[in-house]
């Protein structure tokens, strides 16, 4: 797997135990875990959905979700198992900073120096992205489009993700794959 990266998209609690808990969250992060330690010559880029309390996707400031992912609390943290896999924070991209945008994408979001993903990606010589995470519909979905439309090839790892919905994820999956998004 030479030149191959695994983007670990929203593995947060929040989306695991919390308040947006998704189907199937618990089995997505220990496959992911698995996978990882399986190949442990992989880099991996972690995303974080990362928002201010008073964020517009919040029900009560007009957007459709329950608060979530606010930034310092253990909502908005990495999964314990892991975060000893996300000390560079380089390779650490947030998203949903910005109180008035909605960001599914992993791909907009930047990390400490600023810098985006593909911007990273690119540096790192990348030429396969292997993408896991949380939700299937939502933010696992708009990561692995934005990235197959940088020019990445991209294959989904299906035992290491979570979803909203059963209907939502398996028709997601369908359609990443009629786009070019590989399915593993």
């Amino acid at each position: 797997m030479k030149n191959t990266v695994l983007v670990v998209v929203d593995m947060l609690y929040d989306f695991i135990d919390g308040s947006l808990a998704c189907q199937g969250a618990d089995e997505a992060v220990a496959n992911t875990l698995a996978f990882i330690k399986k190949h442990p010559e992989l880099p991996l880029v972690f995303i974080r959905d990362h928002h201010p309390a008073n964020h517009s996707s919040f029900k009560e400031f007009g957007g459709i979700w329950p608060p979530h992912c606010v930034q310092g609390t253990h909502g908005a943290a990495i999964h314990e198992d892991l975060a000893p896999y996300a000390t560079d924070e380089g390779l650490v991209f947030y998203k949903g900073e910005d109180v008035a945008v909605e960001q599914y994408s992993g791909f907009e979001g930047k990390n400490e120096a600023g810098q985006g993903m593909g911007d990273v990606l690119r540096l790192m010589e990348t030429e396969q992205v292997l993408v896991c995470g949380i939700a299937t519909e939502y933010c696992v979905r708009n990561t692995a489009e934005d990235l197959l439309k940088d020019g990445f090839p991209v294959t989904v790892l299906k035992d290491c993700l979570a979803w909203v919905d059963a209907d939502g994820h398996r028709k997601a999956l369908a359609e990443m794959e009629k786009e070019g998004i590989k399915l593993a």
